[in-house]
């Protein structure tokens, strides 16, 4: 019999209630397959494509306790997306990065030109709500394909939808691949406040309510490396002595991190 790469899709209210889901069926029905980063005695990692649905990706509680990092990492790593603030840190002639999600996004350097991929999804929607034409890439061949880390995202894609006299904005990521435990909740929690951002970015350009819609996650490569065996193991323990309640966090318990996290960034700022 054929073995293929399998293809699930988690579907849930709340980011960490499909976040857990999604690691757990790729833990229990992935295919074993190696990485290009093994060691030796590693386990082959788990793996599928991903599709991830979160219904109401602004609806609490927003964050699970068992993404790796802390919830200042989280902070720091949700401005580093939306607002850019490690932008400066892309030095490849020196070693450094190659790149960052925002830089891309924002203002993607193709030729010496800044291209403003998410100014032309605001002002694209602001003047066409249907459109499908709306989206942002992040690949850049000539960059991408001799590096050693290649962008995981690729590309997010946008659309409003009409509801009532007012709107929702839908948005989908689409990903090459993912570290599915210890990477893909801070992704969506930084990419979901992107969606917000452009949902009230388009709400004041319009002067009409944009409320922030379903998020589709799309990852061809969703994976959780052998390595992790024994730290995975020890999560689906937790999973079943804890409630659901004692795994996640609102974002007003985080709030008082987030804000020590933005002093902290603004203290570098002026280093």
């Amino acid at each position: 019999m054929k073995k293929d790469i399998p293809i699930f899709k988690i579907e849930g209210k709340t980011l960490p209630e499909v976040w857990e889901k999604a690691v757990v069926e790729v833990w229990n029905s992935g295919i074993d397959i190696k990485t290009e980063y093994d060691k030796k005695e590693d386990p082959p990692s788990k793996d599928a494509t991903m599709i991830m649905v979160v219904n109401e990706p602004m609806s609490e509680p927003r964050i699970h306790r068992a993404f790796p990092g802390g919830l200042e990492d989280l902070e720091i790593y949700r401005q580093e997306v939306v607002d850019g603030i490690h932008d400066h840190w892309i030095k490849p002639e020196e070693g450094k990065w190659t790149y960052t999600y925002h830089k891309r996004l924002f203002e993607y350097d193709i030729e010496g030109e800044n291209i403003k991929q998410v100014d032309y999804i605001i002002n694209k929607l602001s003047e066409v709500p249907y459109s499908r034409r709306a989206q942002a890439i992040t690949w850049n061949p000539k960059l991408d394909i001799p590096t050693e880390d290649p962008p995981c995202l690729q590309r997010i894609w946008c659309r409003l939808i009409k509801d009532g006299s007012d709107f929702r904005l839908n948005m989908n990521t689409h990903w090459r691949s993912r570290d599915a435990y210890k990477a893909s909740f801070m992704n969506i929690f930084a990419l979901t406040d992107l969606q917000r951002f452009i949902a009230d970015s388009i709400a004041l350009r319009i002067k009409k309510k944009v409320e922030v819609g379903r998020y589709v996650d799309i990852t061809d490569s969703f994976h959780i490396y052998g390595s992790y065996k024994v730290e995975f193991e020890n999560f689906l323990e937790t999973i079943k002595k804890r409630s659901f309640e004692e795994r996640t966090w609102d974002t007003e318990f985080a709030r008082p991190f987030f804000e020590d996290a933005k002093k902290k960034i603004l203290s570098e700022k002026n280093k």
